[in-house]
């Protein structure tokens, strides 16, 4: 979302459930995202409805993340029994060990 200047007036427009703001005077090209319309999340690139969940650090569904800690299981059950994908998954766990030594 944009950077609002303190103090400013704005001038709050909706168009396809996006809330922009643009400076009072301003040209409308240049306002920018605010916000979403009626907790709706919209994708301010291509305009489409996406699910958001505020119960999630990333607004994707709770569901989502379930299932997906669910298939991470799944996968490493798998790898027991299965020499190629428990080597896919070292080289996995390796490059996410090294990214975060890098932070």
């Amino acid at each position: 979302m944009g950077n609002l200047k303190p103090g400013a007036t704005y001038i709050y427009e909706r168009s396809d459930g996006i809330v922009y703001a643009r400076e009072s005077g301003a040209d409308p090209s240049t306002r920018q995202v605010v916000g979403y319309e009626s907790g709706r999340e919209y994708d301010p690139i291509t305009g489409h409805k996406v699910d958001y969940d505020s119960r999630t650090a990333d607004g994707r569904p709770l569901r989502e993340h379930i299932m997906e800690d669910k298939m991470w299981g799944e996968i490493r059950r798998a790898a027991r029994t299965n020499p190629t994908l428990q080597d896919e998954l070292n080289r996995v766990i390796m490059i996410y060990k090294l990214s975060k030594t890098n932070e």
